[in-house]
């Protein structure tokens, strides 16, 4: 009895010791499905707790979520659940047993459902959804849009027609979340189709998406809790001005690029040539949509041009989810520009104060992404802030080009 009670005595503090550092080690729990050489987030929390939990409500890290019933559609939930498209035709969002799903109805008869299983973007300015149909992703007729505050017709769809089986892509998800698996299956004689592994999704942009893999970074600083200085690990701010436009702009870039291969293995440091085919003179061009074409749209900007050091957190704080108000904003463009020059058009240093941006950075329609409103003709145009800061006129302000004379910020 005495052996025992010596082992339990030598064991006890091994076990906890052993219990603790597993707590510590909770990212590696299971092999991330990226690769052994990353951490997973939860490791990240042990010594980033405030950046972790401010970075959680970022639109960001929200920008993809597996749907659990209702949770991932709080949000949208108060919306009107019936979308007419005609007098017949109608899809109405349902809540049954198993989840909750865009039923469709012909002539009051149900024809077709499916359920919210995936949410794809944050909310902050819309959001689609898929369904699992095996291991291939399909988008839902139905998108919500922030803008009409309810739901309107996935982007691209037939107008007056309910559709469910546009597939979705791992390029969707490489600019929507963190990783999935892929590989391609013959479908046919002389056709291929994409597979996703459903088990290997990480959603949302997390930590090691923008950072790199971590896993030696969080071996390192736990074994050597003194050591301050971050070790195997890029600094944002130690790349060139170019790499880190390129670390936003694997995604900030626009989804009409040719891909070379995925982006999910893009590293900070990394150039965009080694995953698209890039198109020359694009990044000046005027033509570069309000929807995923920030990074061209800022590089065509006179304050980019002459401020040699702007860059994408001159402005954004990438760890911060509060939603910056018009005046933090203006401030920072305050911080290089002054009052004076815009004294002859009658405006107030306090009035430059509070909103700058309308006037230099006003919402544009996209060019490549509309929407249908029940019981509206036409499509609805889909709204965006331009990263071109300029001079607009009235023109520029109501979504249409400016004037080529009246390009740059004075």
């Amino acid at each position: 009895m005495k052996g025992a009670t010596r082992l339990f005595l030598v064991l006890g503090p091994i076990m906890l010791l052993v219990v603790a550092f597993s707590q510590c080690m909770d990212g590696f729990a299971r092999e991330d499905p990226r690769g052994a050489e990353y951490a997973g987030a939860q490791s990240c929390k042990k010594c980033h707790a405030g950046v972790a939990a401010s970075y959680f409500h970022t639109a960001h890290n929200q920008t993809s979520m597996m749907i659990d019933s209702a949770k991932g559609l709080e949000h949208v939930m108060g919306a009107d659940p019936l979308f007419a498209f005609n007098d017949l035709t109608k899809i109405r969002v349902e809540k049954r047993d198993s989840g909750i799903y865009q039923v469709g109805y012909y002539d009051g008869r149900e024809v077709r459902k499916e359920r919210f299983d995936l949410k794809i973007g944050s909310g902050a300015h819309a959001q689609t959804y898929a369904y699992w149909k095996g291991k291939r992703l399909f988008q839902l007729p139905l998108s919500y849009f922030k803008q009409v505050n309810g739901w309107a017709n996935s982007p691209g769809y037939v107008p007056n027609l309910m559709y469910y089986d546009r597939v979705v892509q791992s390029k969707c998800l490489e600019c929507h979340s963190s990783f999935i698996g892929q590989n391609f299956v013959q479908d046919g004689a002389l056709k291929v189709a994409e597979e996703m592994e459903k088990g290997s999704f990480i959603a949302g942009i997390d930590c090691e998406r923008c950072h790199g893999p971590a896993k030696t970074h969080v071996e390192f600083h736990l074994a050597h809790p003194e050591e301050k200085k971050a070790k195997f690990m890029v600094a944002y701010r130690s790349l060139s001005r170019q790499r880190r436009l390129e670390t936003c702009g694997v995604c900030h870039s626009g989804n009409d690029l040719e891909s070379q291969r995925s982006t999910f293995g893009f590293r900070p440091g990394d150039t965009l040539s080694q995953f698209y085919i890039l198109q020359f003179g694009a990044a000046t061009s005027r033509e570069a949509d309000v929807h995923g074409k920030q990074v061209q749209m800022l590089a065509a900007s006179k304050c980019f041009r002459e401020a040699k050091t702007m860059d994408c957190l001159s402005c954004h704080d990438a760890h911060d989810g509060a939603n910056a108000s018009l005046a933090l904003y203006s401030q920072k463009c305050m911080s290089c520009h002054n009052a004076a020059s815009h004294a002859a058009v009658g405006l107030t240093p306090a009035v430059m104060k509070a909103n700058c941006i309308d006037c230099h950075m006003p919402q544009q329609p996209s060019k490549v992404i509309t929407f249908k409103v029940a019981g509206k003709e036409g499509v609805t145009p889909y709204l965006l802030r331009t990263h071109r800061i300029a001079v607009y006129g009235k023109d520029g302000v109501n979504g249409r080009p400016p004037a080529a004379s009246s390009g740059d910020v004075r």
